[in-house]
C-alpha cells in the first residue's frame, strides 16, 4: 500500500541550522536591549513581527561582518538526506520561517553543501533582510494579509498556500515561533521548546534530533497513516 506524498515544511533556524542565525547576529552585533525585547515576545506582550523590527533596528555591523559569521553556523548533517527523501518520493520541500531570507540565502548558498539543485524546486517563505551602511533593514513581506498573532511569517498560511490539495501536511520544527505550524500540520516532528510545547498542549508528535531521523521516519509514520485511512474508509462503507 502505498503513501501519499506529503508537501514538507521547514523551519529554518535550528531546524536546517544548528544555531539560529538571527540570534547568533543579535548576540554579536546588536545592543544589549534586544534580550529585553526577546523577553517581551516569549511573555506573549508581542509578536515575533514587532520583536524582530525592534531587535534588527539595534544591530550594527557592516556586510562583511555579518557574512562572515553566517558562513560559520552549520546546517544539519541531515538536510541534505532529507531532500533527497523528497526527490525520491515526489514530496515537496518548503521553508517557512520567521528568520530572514538573507540569512538563508546566504547559508544554503554555500557550494560546499551541494544542495543548489535543490533550491530551485524550494519555495521560501520568510521575513526580508537587507544591509543599508552598517544598519539592516527589516520588513515581512508574508505579513501582509494580516496575522492575528502577530508574527512576522504566518506559517500556517503559508503553508495552505503552498500545500497540496489531499496531501497530508508535514512540519518540522525547534521553537516557540513554530508552535502555530505545528497545531496546523497533519504531521509534526519537533525538538526543544517545540517539544516541550507540543507535550505541554498535548499535540501529537514525534520527537527528532536531525533531519535524517525525519527522512527515516516518515516512511513508517505515512504508511501507518494511510492504512488507518484506509481503514476507516472500509468501515465506513461496510456500514452503508
Amino acid at each position: 500500500m502505498r503513501s501519499i506524498a506529503p508537501t514538507i515544511f521547514l523551519d529554518f533556524d535550528g531546524t536546517i541550522t544548528v544555531r539560529d542565525a538571527t540570534d547568533a547576529i543579535l548576540e554579536a552585533f546588536a545592543d544589549r536591549r534586544w534580550l529585553g525585547v526577546e523577553e517581551a515576545w516569549k511573555t506573549g506582550r508581542i509578536g515575533s513581527r514587532e520583536c524582530l523590527m525592534l531587535q534588527m533596528a539595534l544591530v550594527a555591523a557592516d556586510r562583511c561582518d555579518v557574512d562572515a559569521l553566517l558562513d560559520g553556523i552549520e546546517v544539519d548533517e541531515g538536510f541534505m538526506t532529507l531532500l533527497e527523501w523528497g526527490v525520491a518520493r515526489g514530496a515537496p520541500v518548503h521553508i517557512v520561517s520567521d528568520g530572514f531570507d538573507y540569512c538563508i540565502q546566504r547559508i544554503l548558498g554555500r557550494p560546499s553543501l551541494g544542495v543548489a539543485r535543490y533550491l530551485q524546486h524550494i519555495r521560501v517563505v520568510a521575513s526580508h533582510l537587507e544591509p543599508d551602511g552598517c544598519q539592516w533593514l527589516a520588513s515581512f513581506p508574508s505579513s501582509r494579509g494580516g496575522c492575528v498573532h502577530g508574527c512576522a511569517t504566518c506559517k500556517p498560511a503559508a503553508m495552505v498556500q503552498l500545500g497540496v490539495a489531499g496531501a497530508p501536511s508535514v512540519f518540522v520544527g525547534d521553537g516557540l515561533s513554530d508552535r502555530y505550524a505545528a497545531v496546523a500540520a497533519d504531521i509534526v516532528f519537533a525538538k526543544d521548546t517545540l517539544a516541550t510545547y507540543c507535550v505541554e498542549h498535548s499535540i501529537l508528535h514525534t520527537p527528532y534530533t536531525t533531519l535524517a531521523t525525519v527522512a527515516q521516519r516518515l516512511d513508517e509514520i505515512l504508511a501507518s497513516e494511510t492504512t488507518r485511512q484506509h481503514a476507516y474508509r472500509g468501515k465506513a462503507s461496510s456500514a452503508v
